[in-house]
């Protein structure tokens, strides 16, 4: 499921970026539309790349955990617990890459930079 999600985030952010470099080239807004436009595929390319890293991470994750109650089931409990806490753990990555490209996308800090450096060439 995540793959999918993550291919599909990925081909929509790359689709939307050649609808927005298809835009006329007009000077300031150019600009700033070029920043906004390599600011959306840096979130998606982040997002496909967290999401990669996280499925990897708790696939091995439970490869181990399901290993470990096969040699010893009398330690399931246990087991479980610190995988599910270690899971969470590595889930928290692909959220912190969420919010950040979210950042990037909506409320990015440098915008504001951009547009001052576009009234500077203006």
């Amino acid at each position: 499921m995540s793959k999918k999600v993550s291919l599909f985030t990925t081909l929509l952010v790359l689709g939307l970026t050649s609808v927005a470099l298809a835009a006329d080239a007009g000077g300031e807004k150019a600009v700033g539309l070029q920043f906004f436009v390599y600011s959306a595929v840096a979130a998606g390319f982040g997002i496909a790349i967290a999401a990669f890293g996280c499925g990897i991470g708790q696939g091995i994750a439970i490869k181990g955990a399901v290993d470990g109650i096969a040699r010893n089931p009398e330690a399931s409990g246990k087991v479980t617990v610190t995988m599910l806490i270690g899971l969470a753990m590595i889930e928290s990555l692909s959220i912190y890459a969420l919010v950040i490209a979210l950042i990037l996308i909506y409320a990015n800090p440098v915008s504001s930079l951009i547009q001052g450096f576009v009234g500077l060439v203006k």
